[in-house]
């Protein structure tokens, strides 16, 4: 017997909702629970959390399957152990190994109170004002098992496109709206088109799942939590585009999500959705992973391309494009693993369905990563529009210190800083361009009032020195010289002298890396040292420009 997921009282219905739970008639010998095999969810305890629940079952006589399934992103409340029963999964945590005696105690195997419950997982506050439409499975399936991927909807899309032409194929992504999940953002469709249309013996699709930048994780809960997702939104892509061979590029950091996906894949195989001819269309496409090389500019995609042909990772010049030119010199598509992850559901529902989420030229949603000094840290998957007060403080719960929050770093280490005047601008493409911020792959590092914004820029600079792969000058040398002025104004603003000239200096130089950098690592360094010197002038020693002046 199964049931959909209730939609909660008042929220927009969305393809979560129609995810399949298996139920418990209340009369099964096996107690089933799920508890997260997820990284995140195993350094905080989850393998010892499972552990305990086996051996003080197996104490008291009790049979129980244990589920282990991706995290729901609640990170707070892992280890989240959840009981399915007759009324749905009830949720509990975090559980340590010590508190299972006492949630058997307390009757948590037919949902029972306990300081640790949360009630129904699904009606939890964080969980039931998201939209999942990437996220849709992950936390519910067991991330391996194919009928648990298929009942939920899985390798709807990939059928559908097998039954499709491929000009039909990258038709329906376009006109989803679908943009690169990434820095720039570049229409998906368009990319995928300049593919299709440039001839080739030989085309390839590539995932670029280097996921490096900090407070982001989405990328590895996805390959940990429902890994057939990407690899269906892969073979999407290679149908659509006519490319036969695929690579999943993962970052090293990440040998459990490597491992998940080498299985996935080899299961895929076996199913027929991979290989020589996918779901019988006559099409093949087959699919590899591949360790990334550990350095940070792998995760910029022709320095990516460099790594899997087996060279050290240096950015290429461009033109050529990597869709014209990519791999081994052959046509290339290049997304990310958000990118290609969005596909299937836009397939398996349509254009329409997917492009009526969001605002202005930004459509869908888009899974948020709260992290850094926030104090309900997770992943929060909703449409383009949100704005950074709802995310954290709807949802993050305010900082983890109790503290005002400062300023908000978003889309990684090269992103700008959001003072809290800026809080309530949409999260849309276009707004935070606007305002020289990008949105990124939506990692949200929060800082409380006692932030020193002047080192957080100073630490931009460092970090371009330390990852730049070398090649072009502003990158190599710019971001060396950018970490040695900010030195010098600190010197200067711990001796209270007047610094106006390395600012000065300092403003030339981050336009040199931004409109002479080869690619972005050293052209968006910029973007947190200036945003941090814009808002934050006292930091640096400077007048704030905005302060009324004195009388």
């Amino acid at each position: 017997m199964s049931v959909s997921v209730p939609t909660p009282a008042g929220a927009r219905p969305t393809y979560a909702d129609e995810v399949v739970l298996p139920q418990d008639s209340g009369t099964a010998a096996v107690r089933r629970l799920y508890v997260p095999i997820d990284s995140g969810a195993l350094s905080l305890g989850a393998e010892e959390t499972a552990a305990a629940i086996v051996a003080e079952a197996a104490r008291r006589g009790i049979a129980v399957d244990i589920v282990r399934n991706g995290s729901r992103g609640l990170y707070w409340l892992e280890p989240m152990v959840e009981v399915l029963t007759s009324h749905g999964r009830i949720a509990y945590g975090p559980v340590q190994a010590e508190d299972v005696p006492a949630l058997f105690d307390a009757g948590f195997l037919d949902g029972a109170p306990h300081r640790l419950g949360h009630g129904l997982t699904e009606h939890i506050p964080f969980l039931a004002g998201q939209e999942r439409l990437t996220f849709a499975r992950v936390g519910i399936v067991d991330p391996l098992c194919l009928d648990d991927y298929r009942a939920n909807g899985g390798f709807d899309g990939l059928a559908r496109a097998a039954a499709m032409t491929p000009a039909e194929v990258v038709q329906e992504v376009t006109d989803s709206g679908l943009r690169g999940r990434g820095g720039a953002a570049f229409p998906t469709g368009i990319k995928w088109k300049t593919v299709l249309g440039t001839p080739a013996a030989q085309k390839y699709v590539c995932c670029n799942a280097d996921e490096g930048d900090s407070g982001t994780f989405s990328d590895r809960m996805l390959m940990e939590g429902d890994p057939y997702c990407l690899i269906e939104g892969m073979a999407i892509a290679g149908l659509a585009v006519g490319a036969t061979q695929g690579y999943i590029y993962v970052r090293s950091e990440y040998p459990r999500a490597f491992r998940t996906l080498e299985q996935a894949i080899d299961r895929a195989r076996a199913a027929g959705y991979l290989g020589p001819d996918v779901l019988g269309s006559g099409r093949a496409f087959e699919l590899e992973a591949r360790m990334g090389a550990g350095a940070y500019i792998c995760g910029e995609e022709t320095s990516m391309l460099e790594s899997l042909e087996g060279k050290r990772g240096v950015v290429r010049a461009k033109p050529p494009l990597p869709a014209i030119a990519g791999l081994f010199g052959q046509p290339t598509v290049i997304n990310n693993v958000m990118s290609l992850a969005s596909v299937p559901v836009i397939l398996a529902r349509g254009a329409a369905f997917y492009r009526d989420y969001g605002m202005g030229r930004s459509h869908g949603t888009l899974p948020f990563q709260l992290a850094g000094n926030i104090r309900h840290g997770g992943l929060v998957e909703k449409a383009f529009g949100i704005t950074l007060r709802e995310l954290l403080y709807d949802y993050g719960g305010g900082t983890a210190s109790g503290r005002p929050i400062r300023a908000v770093q978003v889309g990684g280490p090269l992103g700008a800083y959001v003072p809290e005047s800026q809080f309530d601008v949409p999260l849309d493409y276009e707004q935070y361009a606007a305002m020289g911020a990008m949105i990124g792959h939506g990692g949200l590092v929060v800082f409380d009032d006692r932030a020193d914004m002047a080192k957080l820029a100073r630490y931009a600079m460092e970090f371009c020195a330390e990852e730049s792969c070398g090649k072009c000058t502003p990158c190599r040398i710019g971001s060396t010289r950018g970490a040695e002025v900010l030195d010098r104004i600190l010197d200067a603003r711990a001796h209270h002298r007047p610094a106006g000239k390395e600012l000065a200096l300092l403003e030339s130089l981050c336009d040199t890396m931004l409109n002479g950098s080869l690619c972005a690592l050293g052209g968006m360094t910029p973007y947190p040292v200036l945003s941090a010197l814009k808002h934050f002038p006292r930091d640096f020693g400077a007048q704030d420009k905005s302060a009324p002046a004195a009388a």
